[in-house]
């Protein structure tokens, strides 16, 4: 006897994600993929060898819920130093695998059904599936184009009893803007005045660009007192494949927070963990570098556009190029993204899909994390294609 099962995802219609789909197509057409956001060169030799040796050593098994002590002392140095927070590492600092597992920690941990969370449009595509999957609603309020900045006042006339959440990402996926001090002070005064938490991803911390700075919110403690501030290994090392964030958040969020992740993934990756310990203690200052190393790629790559038909938007943060498109083509942008993987062999990413109701525009993403070489033969690709 055969039994039929019926199945109803809770994520009906999400489908499969525009990363996948579009690395997919790089592969199949032999595209340099300037998609997905991850780097073509390795990380750190020192940070390698370090996992080498950790596993050498003995460090397979499973680490503590929060993750190894020596990482979390090393993130509390690092956030001391960086953003003048003082975080106890036993009570206000968990290591997890990746900055996404994080975001969905804190979101399980606080939204309840029917609670509201505040998201930016275009946002990064894990947010809302997150709030959904908890019973929550994503109120999604549009940034303002072509700085993509926020329009607080319409934050303000979003608010309501039931919003629980103002979820953050600076600098920003996709669009590379970054929060200014303006921004800070309206945060400030909505979330006191309106009791709300804060969930800010701040995986590009390091990734900001022209002499500004990141403006993390453990720098505020009226902000860091109720906020999950989550970041990224991966994304600062270039190891995106090994899967390790972290999240910062005042004791009772991180209690909450623990009792969600051990039912997840409990632990991370031990002798990465232990690796990164190391990495910190020797190499503290690497992370500073990263600002002028991915500024150099970004200018390097804005110029070998500058010449072609399309027209570059500011990038003031991140590893992501917007670019306008509308003197090369008409097509819809996840029309136009697959023309020019099949037709010109550049993989890039259509921004309509991090929308809600997306507006009529004509704006692909880039990837400019990448050698030098790729980005030369990826740019002579698209200078070549006539504007019209």
């Amino acid at each position: 006897m055969h039994f039929i099962v019926n199945i109803t995802s809770k994520l009906s219609g999400s489908g499969t994600t525009i990363f996948t789909v579009m690395s997919k197509m790089a592969q199949d057409f032999g595209a340099i993929n300037l998609s997905q956001g991850f780097p073509d060169f390795d990380g750190p030799l020192e940070l390698r060898e370090a996992v080498a040796r950790h596993i050498g050593s003995g460090h397979n098994q499973y680490a503590p819920l929060a993750g190894v002590s020596g990482l979390l002392e090393q993130i509390a140095i690092k956030v001391g130093a960086l953003y003048g927070y003082t975080a106890n590492p036993e009570r206000q600092v968990v290591v997890t695998p990746g900055a996404t597992e994080a975001i969905y920690c804190a979101l399980t941990a606080t939204i309840h059904p029917g609670d509201e969370v505040i998201v930016f449009d275009p946002a990064y595509d894990t947010y809302e599936p997150g709030i959904r999957l908890n019973g929550g609603v994503a109120r999604r309020v549009p940034l303002c184009a072509p700085d993509f900045r926020i329009d607080w006042q319409r934050v303000r006339d979003v608010v309501t009893d039931r919003t629980r959440m103002i979820m953050l990402n600076s600098p920003h996926n996709p669009t590379g803007a970054v929060l200014g001090e303006q921004d800070i002070e309206a945060l400030r005064e909505i979330s006191s005045r309106h009791d709300i938490l804060l969930l800010s991803d701040e995986v590009y911390e390091h990734l900001v660009f022209d002499h500004r700075e990141h403006l993390s919110l453990l720098r505020y403690p009226d902000l860091a007192e109720r906020s999950f501030c989550v970041f990224s290994f991966g994304k600062t090392y270039h190891v995106t494949g090994w899967r390790i964030g972290y999240c910062v958040a005042p004791p009772l969020l991180t209690e909450a927070f623990l009792g969600i992740h051990q039912f997840i993934n409990f632990s991370t990756n031990t002798p990465l963990q232990y690796a990164l310990a190391d990495f910190l203690r020797e190499r503290p200052g690497y992370h500073l570098e990263l600002a002028g190393f991915y500024q150099r790629k970004r200018d390097l790559f804005r110029d070998l556009l500058a010449s072609s038909p399309f027209r570059l938007l500011p990038s003031p943060g991140t590893f992501f190029q917007l670019a306008d498109y509308s003197r090369v083509s008409d097509l819809p942008d996840r029309e136009f993204a697959a023309w020019l993987t099949r037709e010109h062999g550049v993989a890039v990413i259509p921004i309509s899909v991090f929308y809600e109701n997306p507006p009529e525009q004509r704006i692909i993403r880039f990837c400019f994390a990448k050698n030098e070489a790729t980005l030369r033969d990826a740019a002579e690709r698209l200078a070549a294609i006539p504007g019209r």
